[in-house]
């Protein structure tokens, strides 16, 4: 019998003759687990217990387009050791298709150490680093090569401590961020939430440091502004494809394209007359 199974039926005998607390109070026992066997944890039933409403696999097993859309308005959470946790909602995506997108990192399907995560199974995370300070999340999807790039938040939960790590990473004085600016971008999410090149691969459905939970309300097409992904260079026509996804009307987005919206609005009010 395994030491630890051993101990338990001990402990277990002498409860029934004596005034032990119940069983559930021994689970912080620090017991050293057999070789073979796999230890159990207070603090790993807690995060199972945190994630029971996470999304599953199947939720990024979809198309990249489709999955940046689905992704505006769920809830992307990231818990620190110490139980602190974060909560942003997806408010700003952008789809990178691979293969023939010549904006996207895997372009002709060339997968590269640095880009492996976007060949991973849907809802891998891929971390990639820019100008060698600044770091990007990203979420793999469906298709060859094919991910979607988280560019802004709308924090939720845990905004002094996205202060505190976003002061920290800044050079010079620390400057107050309001609300708005504090996950206004791809790179200021990664800094507001703790991300960097140690998330890379990390699979969404099983890591319990950072996992997605679905908003309370998701929105509609028409509460979509399709656009051209930000700082595209001359790619082609792939530089003004209408790839950016955001959320019209809110302001922790990081660049607002005001001609699609006009045109938008002006669509939606001829449709109605």
């Amino acid at each position: 019998m395994p030491r630890k199974r051993k101990l338990l039926a001990q402990l277990s005998a002498l409860q029934s003759k004596s005034s032990l607390p119940p069983f559930d109070a021994l689970e912080n026992l620090n017991v050293t687990p057999d070789r073979d066997s796999s230890p159990k944890s207070s603090k790993y039933f807690a995060v199972e217990k945190k994630n029971s409403s996470q999304l599953e696999s199947e939720f990024f097993n979809q198309p990249c387009i489709s999955l940046a859309k689905s992704l505006l308005g769920q809830i992307l959470v990231r818990r620190f050791p110490d139980g602190r946790e974060l909560r942003g909602r997806i408010v700003e995506t952008e789809a990178y298709l691979g293969g023939e997108d010549e904006a996207s990192h895997s372009k002709g399907g060339k997968q590269t150490q640095r880009n492996t995560a976007m060949f991973m199974k849907p809802g891998t995370l891929y971390v990639y680093q820019i100008y060698g300070i600044h770091f990007c999340m990203n979420i793999s999807s469906q298709g060859e090569g094919a991910a979607v790039l988280l560019r802004s938040l709308e924090p939720l939960e845990g905004l002094d401590v996205m202060r505190e790590l976003r002061s920290t990473a800044s050079k010079g004085p620390p400057k107050p961020l309001k609300d708005w600016q504090l996950c206004s971008g791809p790179a200021k999410l990664c800094q507001a939430f703790g991300i960097d090149k140690d998330f890379d691969q990390r699979d969404l459905t099983q890591d319990a440091a950072i996992w997605l939970v679905p908003g309370p309300e998701l929105p509609g097409e028409l509460d979509m502004v399709a656009t051209a992904r930000i700082g595209i260079g001359s790619r082609g026509e792939w530089t003004q494809k209408p790839l950016r996804f955001y959320l019209r009307g809110n302001k922790f987005v990081s660049v607002v394209d005001k001609k699609m919206e006009r045109e938008m609005a002006a669509l939606g009010s001829s449709s109605c007359s």
